[in-house]
């Protein structure tokens, strides 16, 4: 039976690059892990073998480095933007550039004081610990005359110790579970959010800002509602969101409810007023969706929030 080639792809992937930018004695860290995919016109290569339209994915590798030096690395987005035109334009073969990136977070030691008894220690501006909270996300598409941007964050873990509740669901023969009236209520975000910047005509949002105020509206939300489910918090987060940030259109989430159960303490003669949980890892409730802008389309897929 004759076959034909479908959608393909190639690049290299997971290319960590360290990016340390010296302001005399202040040093910034950026640190990610960027992924290259280029699409466009390579037929010959799977079905005859020829690579005359292949760039390697060993160059694809190298242009990360090079560009971390001749462009520096203002953000991810921006570090992405750049990548992404440079393949879609110096290759005619390449027609698509989808570029890939995590960013893994730094923050400064606090020193000693300027009274330490270690010499110097108030002046130390080069030390660092990984920041354990989440791990920064974008994905940048380039077809030669559109962007699409996709944003986002993974590893958020949050809990409301309160303000929680979980009752009048449906129960059937297989129904254990018992109506909570003051729970905790846990989870790790993924969420991934996309900006309607997609021309060069239009103004660039400014990416880090952008990122600090999405996770600041969504951990807002997240603790300011009182919640009957984790689907409206989800709708909340979501909601406070594309309210506040007009560059974004839409976003979605992947919830996982990282269950916390009372421990039953009456063997031991003790009494559990919502003070000893056992935390479950798995099995888990998974809650997504997606929240729109009136008016406007989805287009992240419904799977990009567990890759």
């Amino acid at each position: 039976m004759p076959t034909i080639l479908g959608q393909n792809q190639y690049g290299k992937a997971e290319n960590r690059v360290v990016k340390i930018t010296r302001d005399g004695a202040t040093h910034h860290i950026k640190d990610l892990n960027v992924s290259v995919a280029l699409s466009g016109d390579m037929d010959e290569v799977h079905y005859s073998g020829s690579n005359a339209n292949v760039l390697p994915t060993d160059t694809t590798k190298n242009t990360v480095f090079a560009f971390a030096k001749e462009h520096g690395i203002e953000s991810a987005e921006q570090f992405g933007i750049h990548l992404a035109r440079h393949f879609v334009t110096s290759q005619e073969p390449i027609k698509t550039a989808r570029i890939r990136i995590e960013e893994y977070a730094w923050e400064r030691i606090e020193a000693s004081d300027a009274n330490s008894q270690f010499i110097g220690a108030d002046e130390v501006k080069h030390s660092f610990v990984r920041k354990g909270q989440e791990t920064r996300l974008t994905q940048i598409t380039y077809d030669g005359s559109s962007w699409e941007v996709v944003s986002g964050l993974k590893d958020l873990v949050v809990m409301n110790s309160t303000n929680s509740e979980f009752w009048g669901y449906v129960k059937d023969k297989y129904t254990t579970l018992q109506e909570a009236y003051d729970r905790i209520l846990a989870t790790q975000v993924a969420a991934r959010w996309r900006f309607n910047w997609t021309d060069d005509e239009q103004k660039m949002p400014n990416w880090e800002k952008s990122y600090e105020q999405v996770k600041k509206h969504m951990l807002q939300a997240f603790a300011e509602t009182y919640s009957l489910s984790l689907q409206q918090t989800l709708y909340q987060m979501g909601s406070r969101v594309i309210n506040n940030r007009g560059e974004i259109d839409e976003i979605r989430f992947s919830l996982p409810n990282k269950h916390h159960f009372l421990v039953d303490l009456e063997p031991f003669g003790l009494k559990n007023d919502n003070e000893v949980y056992y935390a479950a890892d798995r099995p888990y409730g998974l809650i997504e969706a997606t929240i729109l802008r009136d008016g406007c389309e989805p287009k992240i897929p419904v799977d990009l929030t567990n890759l």
